[in-house]
């Protein structure tokens, strides 16, 4: 057989599979960015209402009940006649407030005592980790609940609800790190020249717990305002001249077929800032942890 008489290999053309069509999605970095944004904006407004809203919170007129938003009032009026954008802006102060004495209370008792038992081990581990198995069994929302009922509504009695109900979180976590660190070689070597149990935690077990517990922090935060805004919510807060956003959907709830304004704004409001919380927390776990940014 001669070489003209061979069939011609068959060649084909654009035969690779097509490539999937890639969807644009927004980048964990522009992500983060939109969450310090609305971050930032809410601690300005709890930190300058007067600077921020147009009307003082207490302000109400006759005239103006249950007005849809329109250029006077952007985000309408309340049952009242009184802004319900002045009203969420001075109500971020309690909410923000409230989230950060509660994760600051709570946390540094979590701490104690997650590190305290992974560190000390032993019976000190065993009972404490008993008393915080028991305590997680309660839900957080109905201790809560249990609490400002006992104790009557105040700020005092919502910050130790909220706060006690962070307490087992952090000492879960805190105590699983530190029962990893206190084997390393460079704890072993400190206890064996003769270091003390507390130049240990402060030097060598401390300054490694710090990721974790800054992370545990701002993802707290978001907890603890939803659930200080669910006790508003329930009728459990504080109703004083400036509510918090969970007051301000327990007043608005009864219009809400009339005026879907004076709910929605507080819910996009508390929604708005829980979510940008967990986002900036979880760009920090990121950050902070080397396994997730080797991924």
């Amino acid at each position: 057989m001669t070489q003209a008489s061979l069939p011609r290999p068959i060649t084909l053309r654009n035969s690779a599979p097509p490539r999937p069509t890639k969807v644009a999605l927004p980048s964990l970095a522009g992500t983060t960015l939109a969450a310090a944004s609305m971050l930032t904006l809410v601690v300005l407004a709890a930190l300058f209402p007067s600077w921020l809203a147009p009307y003082a919170p207490s302000d109400m007129d006759g005239g103006a009940i249950l007005l849809g938003p329109d250029l006077a009032h952007w985000f309408g009026t309340d049952q009242f006649g009184r802004d319900v954008l002045s009203s969420v802006i001075f109500g971020a102060r309690q909410s923000v407030l409230i989230g950060v004495l509660a994760v600051s209370i709570g946390g540094s008792a979590g701490i104690a005592i997650g590190i305290s038992a992974g560190y000390l081990g032993g019976w000190v581990d065993m009972v404490l980790m008993r008393f915080v198995d028991i305590w997680l069994a309660v839900p957080n929302i109905l201790l809560a609940i249990a609490l400002c009922t006992a104790l009557g509504p105040s700020w005092t009695t919502i910050i130790l609800a909220v706060s006690l109900s962070s307490v087992p979180r952090f000492a879960r976590v805190l105590r699983a790190r530190a029962l990893a660190i206190r084997s390393r070689p460079f704890v072993l070597a400190a206890r064996a020249a003769g270091a003390s149990r507390w130049a240990i935690l402060r030097g060598h077990v401390l300054p490694h717990c710090l990721p974790p517990m800054l992370v545990m922090a701002t993802l707290g935060i978001g907890g603890s305002i939803l659930i200080a805004s669910s006790l508003s919510f329930l009728g459990l807060g504080v109703n004083d001249e400036t509510p918090d956003w969970g007051y301000l959907l327990t007043q608005g709830r009864g219009y809400l077929t009339v005026a879907w304004w004076s709910v929605t704004f507080p819910g996009l409001a508390i929604s708005a800032l829980v979510i940008s919380v967990n986002v900036l927390g979880d760009a920090l776990r990121r950050r902070l942890d080397p396994r997730a940014r080797a991924q």
